[in-house]
């Protein structure tokens, strides 16, 4: 039976991946592409919309670059190696954690000068920010356990079980209480009360999820599965998969204006592509030349922020 499943699986990924190949692109130009030269190999993105400023992790040298004005202003060292970036537009404090020691550091948002380095336990890895309690949310990529993190003393305070599958992306709700955590191994969304501090509910989605975004005003979550070509749309409210959007190759990373409903991922063969939230439809390819990695926007600009890790860049777009 196992087998049948697999092969099932298989040629379902076989199928999508033809029929996105025959799908016709919808070309889509930006007012401007600007790439920024950051650290060794850029893997997570954060902005604070609040300042307009662009906080990116890169693996390869432990550091994070900050971005402002399409240019990076400093660099921080943090440690190696970092493996997730969140902020809190609230305090201006930037958190970047360290899977491999376990570990999440706190920075200055503004000045760029570390403040704290908490011990999260094993693989702490994918970051969320409940802005309304300063509370931080660290997923573990090792043992799918999430550590609760004080904002306002930088101290661990709770350490919640998951399923024990690894954890790989978190999208946050604050309003509704709520967080995404996406499931590799589960092929779900795994969902967090954040006021009874446990998970609550488990949602089916694509194979291999990992990037996740909310839209907080219709209760969508996007889901990009990047072990197939199709990004997961997910009904908040009846906590079900209640469409899927066909893309030309896999995904990993989506974020979402929350103004637009615009949900950009990194679906394209060669950049990025944008999704009309309200249809759930493509509506434009952006080509870049590279099949981008970590993609975030600004909510007050919406500017997008693509990373290329290979080339150690960040493409930063306006007016897609």
């Amino acid at each position: 039976m196992l087998g049948s499943t697999f092969n099932r699986r298989a040629l379902l990924g076989t199928a999508l991946a033809a029929a996105a190949a025959a799908m016709p692109v919808r070309r889509a130009r930006a007012t401007q592409v600007t790439p920024v030269t950051v650290g060794r190999r850029p893997v997570a993105i954060a902005v604070n919309s609040a300042t307009g400023t662009a906080y990116v992790a890169c693996a390869g040298d432990g550091s994070v670059s900050v971005i402002n004005g399409g240019s990076v202003r400093h660099t921080v060292p943090v440690a190696r190696t970092v493996t997730g970036i969140a902020v809190n537009e609230v305090t201006g404090n930037v958190y970047v954690s360290n899977a491999r020691a376990g570990t999440v550091t706190v920075l200055h948002g503004v000045a760029g000068r570390v403040l704290s380095t908490i011990a999260a336990g094993p693989g702490a890895a994918v970051l969320g920010v409940d802005e309304t309690t300063n509370v931080v949310y660290a997923g573990s990529a090792a043992t799918g356990a999430v550590t609760v993190i004080d904002g306002i003393g930088n101290t661990l305070s709770a350490v919640l079980p998951g399923n024990g599958e690894p954890l790989a992306g978190v999208g946050m709700d604050p309003g509704r209480r709520l967080a995404y955590f996406t499931s590799a191994g589960t092929a779900s969304v795994e969902v967090l009360d954040l006021d009874r501090h446990e998970f609550t509910g488990s949602v089916p989605v694509g194979e291999a999820p990992a990037g996740v975004a909310v839209h907080r005003g219709s209760n969508t979550i996007y889901v990009a599965n990047s072990g197939v070509h199709h990004l997961s749309v997910v009904d908040g409210a009846a906590r079900t998969e209640r469409a899927t959007v066909l893309l030309r190759s896999a995904a990993s990373a989506v974020a979402v204006h929350q103004r637009t409903r615009a949900a950009y991922t990194n679906g394209g063969p060669n950049g990025l592509v944008k999704i009309d939230g309200t249809r759930d439809q493509i509506v434009g390819e952006l080509a870049l030349g590279i099949n981008p990695g970590a993609v975030a926007v600004d909510q007050r600009t919406g500017t997008v922020y693509a990373a290329d890790p290979v080339r150690e860049t960040v493409h930063v777009i306006t007016s897609f």
